[in-house]
């Protein structure tokens, strides 16, 4: 490797050690083996870095729940799937989800870190709705991420934000689908009581 990807293994390394906000280049520069002046020439800024590492995490991620997913894309065996993956890996992703918290509770301290992170979003809604309904990303348009891709972010993030609040009252999969299915039915009329 290279000292741009180690530069990216470094910082991925920090992230989930330390979060966004108490990592330093210093840090990231002793996980890498490289030099300071590296992050400047390769990302820019340690902001820049951080928020590239931020992604490829969420990528890999994402990645690991393409492998295996039950149901067909759009069902509820492959929403419950999906839930049931993202708590089984609750231990080794609640550092990288309490870092983006670190920055989206931050207010202004960081607005160049937030701002990257916000240009991310789209990437991020992008993998959640493919996962979700089996959707190629590519055959997805921008009202896709502003829709559907929205609505799965904010049920990622909520159910994480209750894990990282209190694990034990925190929704298992088998609730959060349950839930999903009694708010679509009640949104759609079906099951609807006399």
């Amino acid at each position: 490797m290279g000292h741009r990807e180690d530069l990216l293994e470094g910082a991925k390394k920090c992230l989930v050690e330390k979060g966004f906000v108490r990592t330093t280049a210093r840090d990231i520069v002793s996980a890498s083996g490289t030099n300071l002046a590296s992050i400047g020439y390769h990302y820019g800024s340690k902001d820049a870095l951080l928020t590239q590492a931020f992604t490829g995490l969420m990528e890999e991620w994402g990645e690991n729940f393409h492998k295996g997913l039950d149901g067909e894309g759009g069902s509820l065996e492959r929403f419950r799937a999906l839930w049931e993956g993202v708590l089984a890996r609750r231990e080794e992703s609640g550092r990288i989800w309490a870092a983006s918290m670190e920055v989206a509770l931050g207010g202004d301290r960081l607005p160049e870190l937030r701002a990257l992170l916000a240009a991310s979003q789209g990437e991020g809604r992008r993998g959640l709705i493919s996962l979700l309904t089996g959707t190629p990303e590519e055959e997805l348009d921008e009202r896709d991420l502003r829709t559907l891709g929205a609505f799965y972010q904010a049920l990622l993030n909520g159910l994480m934000l209750q894990w990282l609040f209190d694990p034990g009252s925190a929704a298992t999969a088998e609730e959060f689908t349950e839930g999903m299915r009694r708010a679509a039915e009640g949104v759609t009329g079906a099951g609807a009581r006399d």
